[in-house]
């Protein structure tokens, strides 16, 4: 069981939907890293059965101010479900996008093909 920091209450989440076979991307691996201030190590994630990862990316003190990258492998995702044998023109999907707000709720919803992908702050 994580400890929340309840004084820096901001969280990031991330959700990925699989536009191609109309359902929720599960078992598909992400990769987060912080950019700046500091460089940090790459932690990696896995979506669920509702194309979510079951806890935040980011909360409570590891929840900072700085630029971050989620990388969506979306070549092996791809690879591996499939269904109507198109082929895989999409292999890693980086997405770079800032934390200012650090009381804030910051998601990142990925909607995903093998040829084309659409991305946006959620809620």
């Amino acid at each position: 069981m994580s400890v929340v920091d309840k004084t820096r209450p901001g969280r990031l989440t991330t959700h990925v939907l699989d536009t191609m076979n109309g359902h929720p991307a599960s078992g598909m691996r992400i990769d987060l890293k912080r950019l700046t201030p500091e460089p940090g190590e790459t932690v990696t994630f896995v979506t669920n059965h509702d194309g979510r990862v079951d806890t935040p990316l980011l909360e409570g003190a590891a929840f900072s101010a700085g630029s971050y990258e989620l990388t969506f492998h979306v070549g092996s995702y791809f690879a591996g479900h499939e269904a109507s044998g198109a082929g895989t023109f999409l292999d890693l999907v980086p997405v770079r996008f800032v934390i200012a707000d650090e009381g804030a709720h910051y998601h990142v919803p990925l909607l995903v093909s093998p040829f084309a992908y659409s991305t946006y702050r959620g809620s």
